[in-house]
């Protein structure tokens, strides 16, 4: 199964496959994502910084979102088979 720290990192680099963030917008979040998490107790998505620093539109993320399902699952079927 996949836990927090690898979604994260996986969403992320899908979006700089795609062309909508770069490295650097990846690793600030991640990191702001690190810090928030440790101060408050509820999880702060990738996705939801992304979008608060408006470096990904809603469009986007789901763009993200869809391409990461459909990779966990192929990841799954091989399982699977």
């Amino acid at each position: 199964m996949i836990d927090e720290k690898d979604y994260a990192y996986l969403f992320g680099q899908i979006a700089i496959s795609k062309g909508f963030i770069t490295r650097q917008q990846l690793d600030e979040a991640l990191g702001e994502q690190i810090i928030h998490n440790v101060k408050d107790d509820n999880c702060k998505l990738i996705g939801e910084i992304l979008l608060e620093k408006r470096w990904m539109t809603q469009d986007q993320i789901t763009m993200v979102l869809e391409a990461l399902v459909k990779s966990m699952h192929l990841q799954l079927a091989k399982i699977q088979s």
